[in-house]
């Protein structure tokens, strides 16, 4: 995108003028797209369903990707959709009022998930995983009714790196959020583009754009949440070794199915020596040694 006023999308007017902001964009623009054509995102006559919550990732995610279309390296059309769930105290001309002004293509949805869930969900128990479920099949009715291919997620790098670890301490299994993902249904994909992108990025741009956020405690269920456990866990090791996350994401992105334990991705009992000579033990390994 063009710096010069008269040729800026509204969605970045009053944007800072500094050398250190301009880097940042240009890093989430660059860690946007190359996760974009990495996943393979892109496809024909494409039209997306981009999801605005009102924090500071999807306002993120929002001006990153039509920062991509004003450049022409994001063919395809653009819809923002904000999905209010009824919680008590939400702002609900916060998000209409910010699309209009910014001449921002957008659809705005009322369902009140928030009694169901708590209707519900027991006393003491968190919301979100009922609360995840509703809203994810509401997007996917809007997106079918707008004619959209594919739902816009905003969840960054370290949103999944959370959750690769929350699999692994909590449920068994190594997993995480996908940056490309196909409904069950068969007919939406499900896209993440900031994927490569640093959650402190995301918070640096939303602040220095003053975008209005909205929190998402609004239903009170977050204290105590197990993601928050494994945030504070992600925190103190990249305080005692900077750069930690990133290392560690990179290796979901270098999986060796040879080297785990899952027989359903490698086939350990058809494993064959291509050698038939005796073992050397002078030249096994150390750990292999009597």
């Amino acid at each position: 995108m063009l710096d010069d006023a008269d040729d800026m999308h509204p969605l970045f007017q009053g944007a800072p003028k500094s050398t250190e902001f301009r880097k940042l964009r240009k890093r989430i623009v660059r860690h946007t797209r190359e996760a974009i054509e990495q996943y393979g995102m892109i496809e024909p006559g494409g039209k997306w369903l981009v999801c605005l919550s009102g924090g500071k990732d999807s306002y993120t995610l929002l001006a990153v990707l039509y920062e991509l279309k004003w450049r022409g390296l994001l063919p395809v059309e653009l819809l923002a959709c904000n999905l209010d769930q009824g919680q008590p105290g939400f702002p609900a001309t916060v998000l209409p009022e910010f699309l209009e002004t910014r001449q921002v293509p957008h659809r705005i949805e009322y369902q009140d998930t928030y009694s169901v869930v708590m209707d519900k969900v027991p006393q003491g128990r968190t919301f979100c995983a009922l609360c995840s479920r509703l809203r994810r099949g509401i997007l996917y009715r809007i997106a079918r009714e707008e004619g959209c291919t594919a739902v816009v997620l905003g969840h960054h790098r370290d949103d999944i790196l959370e959750t690769f670890f929350m699999n692994l301490f909590h449920g068994g299994r190594l997993a995480t959020m996908p940056p490309k993902l196909l409904n069950e249904e068969g007919d939406l994909f499900v896209y993440r583009p900031l994927a490569h992108v640093a959650e402190a990025d995301c918070e640096r741009f939303a602040q220095a754009m003053n975008y209005p956020i909205i929190p998402c405690d609004l239903c009170g269920s977050q204290d105590g949440l197990q993601r928050q456990q494994v945030k504070q866990i992600l925190d103190g090791w990249e305080a005692n070794s900077p750069g930690r996350r990133q290392v560690m994401f990179r290796s979901l992105m270098n999986a060796r199915p040879s080297h785990l334990l899952d027989p359903k991705l490698f086939d350990f009992t058809g494993l064959m020596r291509t050698k038939s000579e005796q073992f050397d033990v002078d030249s096994a390994p150390p750990d292999l040694r009597d």
